[in-house]
């Protein structure tokens, strides 16, 4: 007696569980994951291939120092120039320590201050007897970083202007 060999009944698909909520559910519900496997995802590269690489300098302090002295003569002579015969106006205060600010970054700029960072305050108030004290807070190196401070005044208003220099590593 011959057998004849019993037909398999077919597998029964597998049941996808359909995640609930999540900002992923779309993407597992058509996701199958592989017993064998222990990445799912592909490997896909997101490098933007305009950018630019700069290579590392591993250089851990600046070629020469914040020039100080300089920048001290900068915020001199534009503070001065600028405010020696203006009058108190909140409105156009506003607008001349805008101005100050572009005008000592673009004074500035010509040094080429190479790996430093700056950051320019210019305060202008009504001059009326009154005290005011300007404070701030950085952290930073005491080795590498410095600031340059001037204080203007003239007989209806104060000016205050500071130039931080961070060094960026």
């Amino acid at each position: 007696m011959s057998e004849q060999p019993k037909e398999k009944p077919p597998k029964a698909e597998k049941k996808v569980k359909l995640p609930a909520e999540g900002p992923r559910a779309k993407e597992k519900a058509g996701r199958i994951k592989d017993p064998a496997s222990t990445h799912v995802d592909e490997h896909v590269t997101h490098e933007d291939p305009t950018a630019a690489m700069i290579p590392n300098t591993y250089q851990l302090g600046p070629n020469k120092p914040f020039p100080i002295t300089t920048i001290s003569h900068i915020l001199k002579e534009e503070i001065t120039h600028r405010l020696r015969d203006v009058r108190y106006d909140p409105v156009r205060s506003r607008e001349m320590t805008l101005t100050l600010c572009e005008v000592i970054r673009t004074r500035m700029k010509e040094f080429m201050i190479a790996r430093y960072k700056t950051v320019i305050l210019v305060h202008i108030g009504q001059l009326n007897g009154q005290g005011m004290q300007i404070s701030s807070r950085c952290l930073w190196d005491p080795n590498f970083d410095t600031f340059v401070s001037h204080s203007f005044k003239n007989t209806s208003l104060f000016c205050s202007a500071t130039v931080y220099g961070i060094y960026f590593e």
